[in-house]
């Protein structure tokens, strides 16, 4: 199974991009990963709703019809380490060829989207931005396989 992030960003940093690899490197050592950035679209901040209806339309556009859509929101539901693991393991054995894992972009998502995702997880009760949420969402996935795996990393 092949694992993606598929993010809007309109930002990079060298931080995110250190951690970023660094994550990457160790999850590749249980499946294929990769990140996407399939861009921000550009609108003022007063016309919310278009960027949010653009920004589901890209997304959606990128999804396969086959694909186990993991949406990260806000509005989601709030795992524990070991829970997010169970999804892990439930995707793994999902028969599907693609695993999608996607952060919204500034004002979220939309209900297409939503409605498209198998499951919603809240990286936090707090917001984030998208390098934030990046690196966060690529250490639990690691998190995931270390404790699925039962390899030391998690403490419980």
């Amino acid at each position: 199974m092949k694992f993606e992030l598929v993010h809007l960003s309109s930002a990079q940093e060298k931080w995110t991009d250190l951690a970023t690899a660094h994550y990457l490197d160790k999850i590749s050592y249980f499946t294929k990963i990769e990140i996407h950035d399939i861009g921000s679209v550009k609108s003022p901040r007063n016309s919310q709703s278009n960027k949010v209806a653009a920004e589901s339309e890209k997304i959606l556009k990128y999804i396969r019809s086959d694909d186990y859509v993991v949406l990260f929101d806000e509005h989601g539901e709030s795992l524990n380490s070991l829970e997010f693991s169970k999804t892990i393991e439930k995707i793994l054995n999902s028969g599907k060829k693609r695993a999608l894992f996607v952060i919204g972009g500034a004002f979220g998502v939309g209900l297409d989207v939503k409605d498209r995702a198998n499951k919603k997880i809240s990286l936090s009760p707090m917001v984030f931005n998208h390098l934030v949420a990046q690196v966060v969402a690529l250490e639990q996935i690691y998190r995931g396989f270390m404790i699925f795996k039962n390899l030391p990393y998690h403490n419980k």
